[in-house]
């Protein structure tokens, strides 16, 4: 099985997931703003994140802080993003909707 969180357009659906949940949950706005700004960046991109993340560059994208970069790492490091993974669950769990793979 291909790992989809070492490809741009799989982080960056990741992020528009992780909007999308944390809409479902009522989180503060700017957050899910930010979520989808940096989808949106990363899909534009012309390279890969992977080489960003080997120069050192991933703060030079648009919305990537420290926090989004962590998430980054993380995902092309181990193709998981635990944040999500729990983000997820919650929202299983608050609105009762079946698991998406």
């Amino acid at each position: 099985m291909e790992n989809k969180l070492s490809t741009n357009q799989g982080i960056s659906s990741v992020f528009r997931e992780i909007a999308s949940l944390l809409e479902k949950k009522r989180e503060n706005w700017f957050k899910i703003l930010a979520y989808r700004k940096v989808s949106d960046e990363i899909e534009k991109l012309p390279e890969e994140l992977s080489q960003l993340a080997a120069e050192g560059r991933l703060r030079e994208i648009p919305g990537v802080g420290d926090a989004i970069e962590k998430k980054i790492k993380e995902m092309l490091n181990t193709g998981k993003l635990q944040f999500y993974e729990k983000l997820k669950a919650e929202v299983r769990e608050t609105t009762g909707e079946q698991a998406q793979k």
